[in-house]
């Protein structure tokens, strides 16, 4: 492997994979156990066939269960949260939240488990809540992007969810 190590030996790829774990014991919404194949979301009508979920006909012998991301909704337990604020976001308001939900259509029509849960207006901005951590990375790119100002992402070890505050 090329590239410089980081701190204490620790290659970033070794370090992606200890985070992966860490994430992977304290995710509760992540599945420890494949389910019955084929099976189908009572709430939202995804698939899950062959070890993943899918959109897609629901098959007549399907088991019905709630999709983690659902569970997630359910709960109101986001997998990520973006702030975004600033007197850009008061100006461009409509056009920003339609490259949010541009960047959520996207990955949704591929991978059911990523949504938006939620947009909320607050007093100094809107927030945006997520299923997936990496929708929000996503979307705060796609704000950098198309509109630059300040992107920060903060990663929590503990914590399968992602903080991230755009501002302009």
């Amino acid at each position: 492997m090329k590239g410089k190590a980081k701190k204490k030996g620790t290659s970033s790829r070794e370090q992606v994979r200890a985070r992966s774990h860490v994430e992977n014991i304290h995710d509760a919404y992540k599945m420890s156990a494949k389910l019955s194949d084929p099976a189908v979301c009572s709430e939202c009508g995804a698939v899950y066939r062959r070890g993943r979920w899918i959109w897609g006909a629901r098959p007549a012998a399907a088991v019905r269960t709630v999709c983690p991301a659902c569970r997630r909704i359910q709960d109101r337990f986001p997998g990520g949260v973006l702030h975004l604020s600033g007197p850009y976001l008061a100006e461009h308001r409509e056009e920003i939240l339609g490259l949010v939900r541009s960047q959520e259509a996207r990955e949704k029509a591929e991978h059911p488990l990523v949504r938006i849960m939620a947009i909320t207006d607050k007093a100094d901005g809107v927030d945006v809540t997520t299923t997936h951590s990496h929708l929000v990375r996503r979307i705060g790119d796609a704000l950098y992007s198309a509109h630059r100002g300040e992107l920060h992402l903060h990663y929590v070890d503990e914590d399968p969810a992602i903080r991230a505050e755009w501002r302009r």
